[in-house]
């Protein structure tokens, strides 16, 4: 008895085997990429209903490589140095779903929430009071940038009212927008045509054009006033229309003659204008 107990004791260790082996921390993983991938999804779906259609193109623009983040931003130097963003040659899409040369309803581009630019805009009034200004900021530079050149903006002059947002072109002493007693446009009047009809794309707003001329130095029998303002605003209609505008945008056309003058004298060059007004939906 005394051998066998200087022997060590033996120890038998029963080792568990599962299949498969030891998982680790994998399942920890793949369970953080399916959280992260949910608040994602309800962040998205948050934005979806937080923001307006005009945000969410923004957001869309700033993650799309081939589209320049600000729409209105220059292609050369100096106001309006280089091609606009609107060209077809810079741009292959505007976001409206369309171009100037292959115009369509817009509803592809704008979900199916969206309205085509004949049914106009759903927005609320503050939605449609900032798109009315930030369209004015545009034209009128106050943003940093502006669509217009120079040249261009010595005739704009813009205001957004309770009608809407008025945009109103003028004759100056060096630069006149019609040949004198005519409704022939100049070719000032037919850029300046253009670049609204650009601006108008942005928006679905009817519009309406109006004309104004100034008084005639002499009493005539016939006063050709009446028909000079509405001739000359028909034919702003038309250059918009030919610059891409749908007609059923057009709420109305009208003639002022000389009686809402603008400075004091009847007689001043500055009375002859145009004013092209992007209505409110409940105008």
């Amino acid at each position: 008895m005394s051998a066998q107990s200087n022997l060590a004791p033996v120890i038998i260790k029963r080792k568990k085997i599962v299949a498969g082996g030891h998982h680790g921390g994998a399942w920890k993983v793949a369970y953080a990429d399916f959280v992260t991938a949910m608040m994602a999804f309800f962040l998205l779906m948050w934005l979806l209903n937080a923001t307006t259609e005009q945000q969410r193109k923004g957001v869309a623009d700033y993650f799309s490589p081939t589209i320049a983040i600000n729409r209105v931003s220059g292609g050369g130097d100096g106001s309006f140095g280089g091609d606009s963003v609107f060209s077809e040659d810079t741009l292959p899409q505007n976001g409206t779903g369309a171009t100037n040369q292959r115009p369509t309803e817009g509803r592809e581009a704008r979900g199916e929430m969206g309205l085509t630019e004949v049914e106009g805009a759903s927005l609320t009034a503050g939605q449609e009071q900032a798109e009315l200004e930030k369209l004015d900021d545009l034209l009128s530079g106050r943003a940093g940038e502006s669509m217009v050149s120079k040249e261009m903006q010595r005739h704009i002059l813009t205001r957004v009212t309770d009608e809407g947002l008025i945009i109103e072109l003028f004759d100056l002493e060096d630069a006149q927008l019609f040949i004198k007693g005519t409704d022939t446009p100049t070719p000032l009047l037919k850029d300046l045509a253009d670049l609204l009809s650009e601006v108008g794309a942005l928006v679905s707003n009817a519009i309406a054009v109006e004309g104004h001329t100034r008084s005639e130095p002499i009493v005539l029998a016939i006063n050709p006033v009446w028909d000079l303002s509405s001739s000359r605003a028909n034919r702003m209609r038309l250059l918009l229309q030919a610059g891409g505008l749908i007609p059923q945008r057009m709420r109305r056309v009208t003639g002022h003659a000389d009686r809402e003058r603008v400075v004091d004298n009847p007689m001043a060059m500055r009375n002859n204008r145009l004013e092209v007004i992007l209505l409110r939906s409940d105008q």
